[in-house]
């Protein structure tokens, strides 16, 4: 009899009441609607509830600990280990609760590179998560269906709960994944990122250990001149809205890889979030939201199926899921040459960070290793004060391997190619308000078109980066944060209470950095 461990790596045979293979989104919205799912909204997008889980829930994320990982993955709070005879009981338990199940399964890959694709197949209990995995993974043509060989494969039950005592698990939701197996394993939550950065995480530990390529939580688009950008940026930082420039095409907006030849996405769409969107600010996502996108734990305005955008009744984390065509300056193959221009983006709450600012090569690393947003005072009960986050790569919750890897082969590619890096302050300055999307769009013009090559730079006084005094379309005042302030006296206070929260947060990786990226951090003082 064949059982599932006795499969070759990446195949699962799941025997369940009902089976439909690789639908097209027509037929999946019409399963979804039937089965109750959701609902279509006015502008003919699928509207889902992700239930209890709005998001990802990193601490019920883990790697199974084996020979292949022991000594590889950077164990600890992000990538917590799991016992492989637990999964293997887990995933028996999984294929037997499907049995009288109805389920959708489809081939994808990710990787548009043809010399780095992973294929995968998908296994759904729910059709909306498999129009989400037709929208965000790469889609194979037709005729490539047949002889499709998968070769990670993801099962994804949200109507599974696991028995934490019994199966290993801090909750009944979880999330695994198997580096041996080629399998991730999620139960108990319905949130489809989890699925999206699963991939993303899988991604993360084979291509820089097997392939010698660089994982990117960033965003990519490419200009006239054929220039290649990248965006790296937290949740909430602009990446998808920054890479969507109607100027330029959009590689991707959320996670590439860096190989010798150049750069490539690893999706075949795009996950953004919602909340106050809007056709003026950004009109090339508002225009995505369509038939065959899906949209995520958003509210209907009173008394019809128009979305209103600005519901966060739910959650502020409203995304819509749609392929990359959507977005009708999308560059398919998504892939693009060395990138001349890298820019950290941040949302700095403290209101100390300039707009755009120039970084050396070894304030590149330290930021890049420190990976700085930041919360607003009162988004939060008891959050009084901006509130600093740092997530290493500016992705830590994905990084299976330690940041420094992922940071010396950036560095080496930085160098390499004589690549610009820029940090830009999409967060606020002194006065409480919100930089303008406009001066941001107009900053990150300017240096993508040479306009800020010979423009004089003041070093930041903090920070000790390098702030243009001048810029295209761009008030002065704005260019230099502390003008925003009441005083000098207020914003130095505040520059330098950053500068400590750097310096603390910096302190975990301080013994892997050289001489260089340790000079890169504020200045001492």
């Amino acid at each position: 009899m064949t059982t599932p461990e006795s499969l070759p790596k990446a195949e699962m045979v799941v025997n369940a009441a009902e089976r439909f293979d690789n639908l097209s989104p027509a037929e999946l919205l019409e399963h979804a609607i039937r089965n109750g799912e959701g609902q279509l909204a006015d502008n003919g997008a699928l509207v889902c509830d992700t239930g209890e889980f709005t998001g990802r829930s990193p601490e019920d994320r883990y790697i199974v600990k084996d020979d292949t990982t022991a000594d590889t993955v950077w164990w600890g709070k992000i990538n917590s280990p799991f016992d492989p005879d637990k999964f293997d009981s887990l995933h028996r338990k999984m294929i037997a609760f499907l049995a009288d199940k109805r389920i959708y399964s489809r081939y994808a890959y990710a990787g548009a590179h043809p010399d780095y694709r992973l294929n995968l197949e998908v296994i759904n209990t729910l059709a909306w998560h498999n129009l989400f995995c037709h929208n965000l993974f790469l889609r194979p043509k037709p005729e490539e269906l047949d002889g499709f060989k998968p070769e990670f494969t993801i099962l994804c039950v949200p109507e599974f709960k696991a028995n934490p005592e019994e199966d290993g698990t801090r909750n009944e939701n979880f999330a695994i994944l198997n580096l041996s197996r080629n399998m991730i394993l999620i139960g108990g939550t319905a949130y489809a990122g989890e699925m999206k950065k699963g991939i993303f995480s899988v991604l993360n530990f084979k291509l820089p250990t097997e392939r010698a390529t660089l994982s990117m939580h960033a965003s990519a688009n490419k200009g006239s001149r054929e220039d290649t950008a990248l965006f790296f940026g937290l949740s909430g930082t602009g990446k998808t809205t920054l890479s969507a420039d109607p100027q330029r095409q959009l590689i991707g907006d959320d996670e590439h890889g860096w190989a010798e030849e150049g750069i490539f996405n690893f999706e075949g769409g795009c996950y953004a979030k919602v909340i106050d969107l809007s056709a003026e600010k950004e009109p090339q996502i508002y225009g995505a939201v369509r038939f065959g996108a899906v949209l995520e734990n958003t509210k209907f305005q009173d008394g019809g199926r128009t979305i209103d955008y600005a519901d966060k009744s739910k959650t502020e984390n409203t995304r819509v899921a749609y392929p990359i065509h959507f977005i009708d300056n999308a560059l398919e193959p998504s892939v693009g040459g060395i990138p001349e221009n890298i820019f950290f983006l941040t949302a700095d709450a403290f209101g100390v960070l300039p707009p755009i600012s120039k970084l050396t090569p070894g304030q590149a690393m330290y930021h890049f290793i420190s990976g700085y947003t930041a919360k607003v005072a009162g988004t939060e009960v008891g959050v009084t004060e901006p509130e600093a986050t740092f997530s290493a790569c500016f992705g830590a919750a994905f990084l299976p391997l330690h940041p420094t890897k992922y940071a010396e082969m950036l560095g080496e590619k930085m160098e390499k190619h004589q690549t610009n890096v820029w940090l830009i302050n999409t967060g606020w300055n002194g006065t409480g308000n919100r930089i303008d999307l406009r001066h941001t769009r107009a900053v990150i013009s300017a240096a993508l078109n040479g306009d800020l090559e010979k423009v004089d730079y003041q070093s930041h006084p903090i920070f000790g980066v390098a702030v243009p005094q001048s810029c295209p379309d761009v008030p002065g005042e704005v260019l230099n944060p502390e003008k925003s302030w009441k005083s000098r006296e207020e914003y130095d206070k505040k520059a330098k209470r950053l500068a400590e929260l750097f310096r603390e947060n910096f302190s975990k990786y301080e013994e892997f950095a050289n001489d260089e990226i340790r000079a890169g951090g504020p200045v001492e003082g």
